[in-house]
């Protein structure tokens, strides 16, 4: 039976300072958010733990949360930080080199002034050959009008998996055919997983509810395939549209028709293929 996965939750001791994307319009996330909080969520859903992704581009941070990870079981792996353009990079690789739960690593691109230029230095082009050498998973941050960049910079980086986040951040307003347009070359890739994540807390028009927002989930489970599909809260960040099992029920209804074999896959077989097989390559 595979484990039963959250593959995208966050864990923060708030600083207005360190969090710059927290903005006065979240007032719900300027708190501490960290373990006692989530895990009644993970337990009432049965499920046996979750993916901490970082939340602050620091390798404090990074480190912070591996200390996490070993006071805390249900912390499954950690996808951190690095300066993937930085001199000190392989320095930063080794001194992590025997934290098992050290699965993979992510930017904030979309926080980029110039994140389709970010992908396109040398500099992360070097970084990111680096660590997928070193079997670590890339999870991909970005936003729709990125995708098409996102897409080739995958597309150059296959030596391992790469997960796009929240649905690479679609224009819900724009409807879900332009979202399919932007996304299918990525989702062509085939070490490239999404995760099924963000989506009720991106802006949508007035009127937009849930079987709208189903029309996206429905188009990634045609893109990508239940075996590159992964459910992901992202909370506390999902406290902005609501309380956790809003996305646990929108996911679950989405996914519904599917053979058990295959909503398992989504619910945490993915995920563990992914971020928690020895090797890091999810492949």
């Amino acid at each position: 039976m595979p484990l039963r996965i959250d593959a995208h939750q966050h864990y923060w001791r708030y600083q207005p300072a360190e969090y710059g994307w927290i903005s006065d319009a979240m007032p719900q996330l300027r708190q501490d958010f960290l373990p006692p909080q989530l895990r009644p969520l993970l337990a009432e859903r049965g499920l046996d733990g979750a993916v901490l992704v970082q939340a602050r581009q620091h390798w404090q941070e990074t480190q912070w949360l591996l200390q996490l990870s070993r006071d805390h079981r249900e912390i499954l792996a950690v996808v951190g930080w690095v300066d993937l353009a930085g001199e000190a990079l392989a320095a930063s690789l080794e001194e992590v080199s025997g934290q098992a739960k050290l699965r993979g690593f992510r930017h904030q691109i979309q926080d980029e002034a110039d994140g389709a230029g970010w992908m396109q230095q040398p500099a992360v082009t070097r970084g990111m050959q680096q660590i997928q050498r070193a079997g670590y998973v890339y999870d991909l941050l970005v936003t729709h009008d990125q995708l098409a960049t996102a897409t080739a910079f995958a597309a150059r980086h296959d030596r391992g998996a790469l997960v796009l986040d929240h649905f690479g951040k679609p224009d819900i307003a724009a409807g879900v055919a332009q979202w399919v347009r932007q996304v299918t070359p990525l989702a062509a890739l085939p070490h490239v997983s999404c995760k099924l994540s963000g989506l009720l807390t991106e802006p949508r028009p007035a009127g937009c509810g849930d079987a709208e927002l189903l029309a996206f989930y429905d188009a990634a489970l045609q893109l990508f395939g239940p075996d590159r599909l992964l459910f992901g809260s992202d909370w506390p960040v999902c406290l902005l549209d609501g309380p956790y099992q809003h996305g646990w029920q929108l996911c679950q209804q989405a996914i519904a028709t599917l053979s058990a074999d295959e909503q398992a896959a989504i619910l945490g077989g993915n995920a563990s293929r992914i971020y928690l097989e020895p090797d890091g390559t999810g492949l």
